[in-house]
């Protein structure tokens, strides 16, 4: 059985607090995008000599990472911790650039919780099935359902959102990541919480014009002082026609929207990762 784990982009992140465990909490908009990973599983025959009970093997975009430390294989230990799974083989094929803000992994972790629910028919549930992926990642309750949703607490908290799918059905998306690693501990050491003047829900909610004024990215500022080169992509997807561009999450990904397909994005962005799609 197969499933394609998508990527998300946020639509505003703002840091509101700091929290007595240490992490922080924050608001933000997490909206799917159809940029996707590809994971099958396929149930192991009890002669494969295997150490492991998830045998994973990923290939496509490189990934830094052991195997068995990936979010596919942690997924698999959780649920098997709880049901009676057998072993399986995983293939995990990476579309979505890693240390992009896009969520990649995350989604991959959370797909697989779906896809063991279905393939098993454990009969998990929405709500379970959440609280399953919030033990493996802030942000992967939200790839459960991966529908637009309004996010607070570290990530975890979900709520629907209106607005941003009528505002951006029509328009394309182009997506930008250079090979920057950001240091998101050192993001939040330059940044004090506060509230927003205006909840990125509401914004979203408003005509997409409006949006370059009033929804921010806290750890732009930061992280543009860290790494100008972001700065420079941010201002050229402006420069290219975009009607928003942001950095989404604590990046190195920034993503412009745009009312028709963007030309030469490719072109405008040599050696880097590109891809343009449609919202």
């Amino acid at each position: 059985m197969i499933t394609f784990p998508n990527a998300k982009i946020n639509l505003g992140l703002n840091i509101v607090g700091r929290r007595p465990d240490g992490y922080h909490n924050i608001e933000t908009v997490f909206y799917p995008i159809p940029l996707c990973d590809a994971l099958e599983i396929k149930r192991m025959d009890e002669r494969f000599p295997s150490e492991v009970d998830c045998d994973l093997k990923v290939t496509g975009n490189a990934v830094d990472c052991d195997e068995q430390k990936n979010l596919v294989v942690k997924a698999y230990n959780l649920l098997a911790a709880d049901f009676s799974l057998p072993r399986v083989h995983a293939h995990l094929v990476k579309r979505i650039p890693s240390q992009a803000g896009l969520g990649g992994g995350s989604s991959d972790g959370a797909y697989m919780i779906r896809l063991l629910d279905e393939r098993f028919r454990l009969n998990i549930g929405i709500a379970e099935m959440e609280r399953y992926a919030a033990r493996l990642g802030a942000d992967c309750p939200f790839f459960i359902t991966a529908m637009p949703s309004y996010a607070t607490g570290i990530g975890e908290i979900l709520a629907p959102v209106d607005g941003p799918k009528g505002n951006l059905g029509g328009y394309r998306l182009a997506v930008v990541k250079p090979d920057i690693a950001v240091s998101t501990a050192e993001a939040y050491s330059r940044i004090t919480p506060a509230q927003p003047a205006k909840c990125c829900r509401d914004i979203c909610r408003q005509p997409i014009a409006t949006w370059r004024d009033e929804l921010t990215n806290d750890f732009e500022k930061p992280i543009f002082a860290m790494h100008p080169m972001l700065a420079d992509i941010k201002r050229r997807l402006y420069d290219l026609g975009a009607v928003y561009a942001q950095m989404s999450g604590s990046g190195s990904a920034l993503f412009g929207i745009f009312k028709q397909e963007p030309h030469d994005i490719a072109t405008a962005f040599p050696g880097l990762y590109t891809a343009v799609m449609e919202l």
